[in-house]
């Protein structure tokens, strides 16, 4: 099946499901996020991304498939999209074949993410969740590898009054080829969430992840993100980030607004 054909038969099959379940929801995204880092290099790379996503949740069990919109202005030397562990990758490629700054703008990689409830705490204060992922090649070479990336990682969380503290861990296999030459990978976040009220919460998160490539750098990440409801079914997020290696952008931004069905 070609790379397309399989995130729109996901696309499809969860929006069917949707209807047939009455313990379940449907729920889409739109984000705008802004990243800028030189990723070890001399030159700057500027990125612009405005993910659109869909998730399900059922039962025990939350589906999500997203799909970002690129602008990018760099020399070409870092791949932009992916996402490693749910985020965003930037590789540093072997060769650049200009020192040129240039925009260039298209559609990310797809990525379908499925996310299983093992353990949870009759209270609901404590779980542990098991997930895989697949990044789909599906973007042009000129923001990713053209290859799908696999990966599986487990999270448990723990709440003692309004604060949630949080781990993940991962493994990504990642989808190389002669001029973006990638190894696999681990990754993992620290998290502290604090409740606010009944409509808002805030916290702080520590990404890492390992080097990626011989001439990439691991990801060391500080993000600050908070969440309100500002209607019956819509959520507005927001987070800023300060990156605290070469493998990360050296700022990031974003906001986005979650809409229920």
């Amino acid at each position: 099946m070609k790379n397309w054909m399989l995130p729109a038969a996901i696309l499809l099959a969860m929006s069917g499901g949707a209807w047939a379940e009455d313990d379940s929801y449907l729920a889409m995204s739109v984000g705008l996020e802004r990243s800028s880092g030189k990723y070890g290099g001399t030159s700057t790379t500027d990125t612009t991304s405005i993910p659109v996503s869909l998730r399900y949740v059922v039962d025990d069990w939350s589906l999500k498939l997203s799909v970002p919109y690129l602008f990018v202005t760099g020399d070409g030397s870092v791949l932009v999209s992916g996402s490693r562990g749910g985020r965003r990758g930037s590789v540093t490629t072997t060769t650049t074949t200009s020192t040129t700054r240039t925009t260039s703008s298209g559609l990310g990689d797809v990525v379908a993410f499925a996310s299983y409830s093992m353990l949870r705490s009759e209270e609901g204060d404590a779980g542990l969740d098991v997930a895989a992922r697949i990044k789909f090649g599906t973007a042009s070479t000129k923001f990713g590898s053209g290859e799908n990336d696999y990966a599986v990682q487990a999270s448990t969380y723990v709440a003692f009054g309004d604060f949630t503290s949080s781990l993940m861990l991962g493994y990504e296999k990642l989808g190389s080829t002669a001029t973006a030459p990638l190894d696999n990978a681990a990754y993992g976040s620290l998290g502290l969430d604090y409740v606010l009220g009944d409509e808002s919460n805030m916290g702080v998160e520590y990404w890492y992840a390992q080097q990626a490539s011989a001439t990439g750098y691991a990801q060391k990440e500080l993000t600050l993100y908070a969440r309100t409801q500002i209607g019956e079914d819509l959520t507005l997020n927001a987070f800023v980030m300060k990156g605290l290696s070469d493998g990360s952008p050296d700022t990031g931004y974003g906001v986005s607004l979650s809409s229920g069905f």
